[in-house]
């Protein structure tokens, strides 16, 4: 698609159910204070979409003609951040407002590392920074001043059909930032919405570009997948698309093997996304959910192969992780987690003992994540939920212990938690824990 028009479409305040109501105050903030000096600003990109649909943003972003200098200093709560993209990131308490200058997309003598895109600090105009973005749908921006919607890509028409369009020619774009494949995959899952035509072919013939972006950028692309109760759909456009193999050829031949568009793993990440634990699940949970299906193909396997061998839970769980660990460099904490959770699947097949061995497995600062994988574990494959309620009613006793028997796991994470902000404060005594694993990153969230 390409835009020929400079004069955008305004969609004016009383045509659109936007409103600062449901605008984070902070947010608010920020432009206010930006246009009160004369600066443009506009609420951007997945916002104002997710504004527009009724839905709830988990972030609000702000672009402005002013420059990251000036943003730092008109808020002293500012830092800026990054070389590709030079960005404010102005700070009220844990919250975040990311606050970007307008740009363009550079142009070809800009840059000597050819297509690929390196380089984006190139400042522009509105225009040009609603051109430059991804997909039309987050092309469209709020304008705080006369709180219309200004739309220069026709991001407002395929919003109202439920389209997801890039701007400009996908094979160009995607080999741009081959990244925009995944982005593609995540907002139609997430979203509901058709990828276009144009889109699907050009993921189907450029797929394999993934595999010249950086892993971390991939890592957290794939991790962004499990957000919006939508793993499923979206792994399986993933693996439907090219993209899995790429990324991850041996659980994409297990996907294969094991029955393709009616493959396990499709139910048992449905049933990931059906339960509460996954807005909240660690990184090491959904890398456990996600390879579950083949690490339990590899246990039997291997359990036939040497049925009195000792460890044989723990070392499948190693091999069936490498995978993700080599390809995606997943952080150790991720690793570590994920091959935890999956080796004590086991001790969940025994019934619950009031002894010291059980004590120590339910003290275990990852225990309640191992039952909430067994917990999904027998939904997705229906199993006879007693044996699990069992053990709920033992962790209910665990966790709410009588007075005088001891705390459970919650009241000793709270105890360590309560010790750490002592010490961060400098009271209590100096040093560290004792052999506590690191807690797992939180993954990250959408925008």
């Amino acid at each position: 698609m390409f835009f020929k028009r400079s004069m955008p479409i305004i969609r004016e305040r009383a045509k659109h159910c936007v409103s600062r109501s449901n605008i984070d105050s902070d947010a608010l903030k920020v432009l206010r204070r930006l246009s009160d000096l004369g600066y443009t600003a506009y609420l951007v990109g997945g916002s104002v979409r997710d504004l527009l649909l009724g839905r709830t943003p988990k972030d609000f972003d702000v672009g402005t003609n002013a420059s990251p200098t000036e943003i730092r200093g008109i808020f002293r709560n500012c830092f800026l951040i990054g070389r590709r993209f030079r960005l404010a990131h102005i700070v009220f308490g844990k919250k975040v407002i990311e606050t970007s200058t307008f740009r363009r997309s550079p142009d070809e003598q800009d840059t000597e590392y050819g297509l690929y895109q390196s380089e984006d600090n190139t400042f522009g105009t509105p225009e040009e920074d609603a051109k430059r973005r991804d997909f039309t749908v987050n092309g469209l921006f709020y304008d705080i001043k006369t709180f219309a919607v200004i739309d220069y890509v026709d991001g407002l028409r395929d919003l109202d059909k439920r389209v997801l369009r890039s701007i400009g020619d996908p094979n160009v774009r995607f080999r741009e930032d081959p990244v925009r494949m995944m982005r593609a995959v995540r907002f139609a899952a997430r979203l509901g919405f058709t990828i276009d035509r144009a889109s699907r072919k050009a993921i189907q013939k450029h797929h394999a570009d993934i595999l010249n972006a950086s892993p971390p950028r991939v890592c957290e692309e794939v991790y962004r997948l499990f957000i919006g109760n939508a793993s499923s759909t979206a792994f399986r456009l993933l693996w439907e698309f090219g993209l899995l193999n790429d990324l991850l050829p041996n659980l994409d031949a297990f996907v294969r093997a094991s029955g393709g568009a009616k493959s396990i793993v499709w139910k048992y990440l449905a049933a990931f996304d059906s339960d509460p634990v996954s807005e909240t699940a660690t990184t090491g949970l959904r890398t456990a959910f996600l390879y579950y299906a083949m690490f339990k193909d590899r246990l039997v396997r291997e359990a036939k192969q040497s049925p009195s061998e000792k460890g044989l839970s723990l070392r499948a769980a190693q091999s069936t992780l490498d995978e993700i660990t080599n390809r995606l460099r997943i952080p150790k904490v991720a690793f570590f987690g994920a091959q935890f959770l999956l080796d004590t699947q086991r001790r969940f097949n025994e019934i619950p003992r009031r002894d010291t061995h059980t004590f120590r497995f339910v003290q275990h600062e990852s225990f309640l994540e191992s039952f909430a994988l067994y917990r999904l574990v027998c939904a997705a494959e229906g199993a006879d939920m007693a044996h699990c309620n069992t053990w709920q009613a033992f962790i209910d006793d665990k966790t709410n212990p009588r007075p005088g028997s001891g705390a459970g796991p919650k009241q000793r994470q709270e105890r360590r938690e309560h010790r750490e902000g002592r010490r961060r404060g400098g009271r209590g005594r100096r040093g560290g824990g004792h052999g506590t694993a690191p807690r797992q990153p939180q993954p990250p969230t959408d925008s």
